[in-house]
């Protein structure tokens, strides 16, 4: 099936100051280490003409239900504002001041490229990321970023649910909590799509990484 799709389409999901950079309230360290693989399909994708989505999570008061599930909403609060956009911040790899919502200087979005903003786990709640897809013919989704078994996890299967042949990059997503990010990956690839390495997709569409 891979074979046959003609405009797939590469998402990044969430790769943002306030989850990727060193000392960030929501650091995930190992997003750091997928930044490589992300630029390489960036490239790869670009180079063929095909899309690129960006997805940003950002604070919203539609959250609070489940804030006695999930203690981190409350950094989402002043003092600390995690991902609000606007709100500047100094991390410990960077020098000045950055916004805590937007996505890393690494990985900068090209002009054209939708960055959809969304307030819940799934890239497809609430946005219309599924109407700008089909607008532009995309056939699959390729799903990279942070973090794998809450925000990868849930815009990946309800791709699968809106009917896009999908992948998940197994050097190109990343979590704080190895056994699920691994749990994420099997469960994924025995019940909703495909799971490759970076290389194995440039290869499976025929790219090349070189910019």
């Amino acid at each position: 099936m891979l074979a046959s799709l003609t405009n797939p389409a590469l998402v990044v999901v969430d790769m943002q100051n306030d989850f990727v950079r060193m000392g960030a309230p929501m650091e995930v360290p190992a997003a750091r280490g997928t930044i490589a693989p992300i630029r390489a399909l960036l490239a790869g994708f670009r180079n063929r003409g095909r899309p690129v989505v960006f997805t940003r999570y950002v604070a919203d008061m539609r959250y609070r239900p489940l804030a006695a599930k999930l203690d981190w909403l409350g950094l989402l609060d002043a003092p600390t504002r995690a991902c609000v956009p606007g709100f500047q911040r100094s991390y410990g790899d960077v020098d000045g001041t950055r916004d805590a919502a937007a996505v890393i200087d690494e990985l900068p979005p090209h002009a054209g490229e939708p960055v959809i903003d969304k307030v819940y786990f799934s890239a497809f709640h609430e946005t219309d990321l599924d109407a700008r897809l089909r607008e532009r013919g995309i056939d699959g989704l390729v799903f990279t970023g942070t973090v794998t078994e809450m925000c990868v996890e849930d815009s990946a299967r309800h791709a699968v649910h809106h009917g896009y042949p999908t992948i998940l990059v197994s050097d190109a997503v990343s979590s704080n909590h190895p056994p699920s990010h691994q749990a994420t990956l099997d469960a994924f690839a025995r019940n909703y799509g495909w799971v490759m390495n970076s290389a194995e997709v440039l290869e499976t569409f025929g790219m090349q990484a070189t910019t």
